[in-house]
């Protein structure tokens, strides 16, 4: 497989598993013990890595949620915590999720080294979460909690790849959305009012955006080389088969 083969075999198997600790109920009530809603949780666990920066700046970093939305969840988590503990407090669960779901299967510690390999190699250039992520040491070095961290950063640098291609495509962040598998539903779900722009045109400039993210994030996984990088397809996979399972 060429780096960018495994880019885009590895792609929709990363967005899930990256997220996977987000949707664990145990996350929702680490957000209510912190005082703050779930979606608090979620945005300012995201841009929080950044530091004390001003909602427009979350906004823009985040990229494909609406930035109102982003300022009700930024300013209502600013009134209880400061942004970096809430991103630490996200890191803990992320590493809490893996440590419970990915540590018991197959492969763990095989995939923490691999993760870690393309995270290693990536190219942070214009993507301030996934650098600002990269920096933050783990509280937790188990294989689980190694592959969850790794799993949600190689997920920061496809969604960082993404805006970028989105960018250059000539769309905006939301008509990305609109153009998207979840079209106007994940529009709403970003928190983008309607009207909406049609979707149509939109859709060749969705497809060359895709294809450039995977070229963006082909040397993480150029390090791995053919053989490991395809190991890594076939372990990703797996791994989201026994979760489901």
């Amino acid at each position: 497989m060429t780096p960018e083969q495994i880019a885009a075999a590895s792609k929709p198997v990363i967005l899930d598993l990256g997220d996977g600790f987000s949707r664990c109920p145990s996350t929702l009530q680490r957000a209510r013990q912190l005082g703050i809603s779930g979606w608090a949780f979620y945005i300012t666990g995201r841009a929080g890595a950044l530091g004390d920066v001003r909602a427009e700046t979350a906004a823009a970093a985040i990229g494909f949620v609406a930035p109102d939305a982003v300022a009700d969840g930024w300013d209502a988590a600013a009134r209880v915590l400061r942004p970096a503990e809430v991103a630490a407090a996200s890191l803990v669960e992320c590493c809490r999720w893996g440590t419970q779901q990915l540590a018991v299967l197959p492969g763990a510690e095989r995939l923490a080294g691999l993760v870690e390999r393309a995270v290693a190699a990536a190219d942070a250039s214009g993507m301030p979460l996934f650098a600002a992520w990269r920096a933050m040491p783990l509280p937790d070095l188990s294989p689980g909690a190694r592959s969850a961290a790794g799993l949600r950063l190689l997920r920061e640098h496809f969604t960082g790849a993404y805006l970028l291609a989105v960018r250059a495509s000539g769309m905006t962040p939301l008509e990305a959305v609109l153009a998207g598998p979840e079209g106007e539903a994940g529009a709403v779900a970003c928190g983008w009012p309607p009207p909406y722009p049609p979707v149509g045109p939109l859709v060749r400039r969705r497809l060359w955006a895709e294809a450039v993210t995977n070229r963006l994030a082909a040397p993480a996984f150029a390090a791995l080389g053919p053989a490991d990088g395809a190991e890594l397809v076939e372990l990703l996979h797996r791994t989201r088969a026994d979760l489901a399972g």
